[in-house]
């Protein structure tokens, strides 16, 4: 058996003392609040920029639409995307920092 007790994380950023029930409540508080942030950007993107603020948009041209038309149909859909690719790479960081990381062959 390692010097690690089961369910604990091997990194240097573990503290001492803590228990794996210590360890399991602040992965999940960590990661909601990942989920709050970036809900809280593709709102700010799919409402903010979309509706509420297309009308003084409108002037501002993206290619050959107007801002606010495009952020509605084409932004938007590209910041989700990008959001569900950080989400992916940030999860797998905080997976390896809390050793609940899935084994690669």
């Amino acid at each position: 058996m390692s010097d690690v007790e089961e369910g604990q994380s091997a990194s240097p950023d573990s503290r001492p003392g803590t228990g794996t029930e210590a360890s399991r409540r602040e992965y999940w508080k960590r990661n909601r609040r990942l989920i709050a942030v970036l809900l809280t950007i593709w709102f700010v993107v799919s409402y903010g920029l979309a509706i509420f603020l297309a009308e003084p948009t409108s002037g501002m041209r993206i290619g050959q639409l107007p801002a606010g038309f495009w952020w509605a149909h084409q932004g938007s859909m590209f910041v989700f995307v990008g959001l569900i690719f950080f989400y992916a790479w940030r999860m797998d960081r905080l997976d390896r920092e809390y050793d609940v990381h899935e084994d690669e062959d």
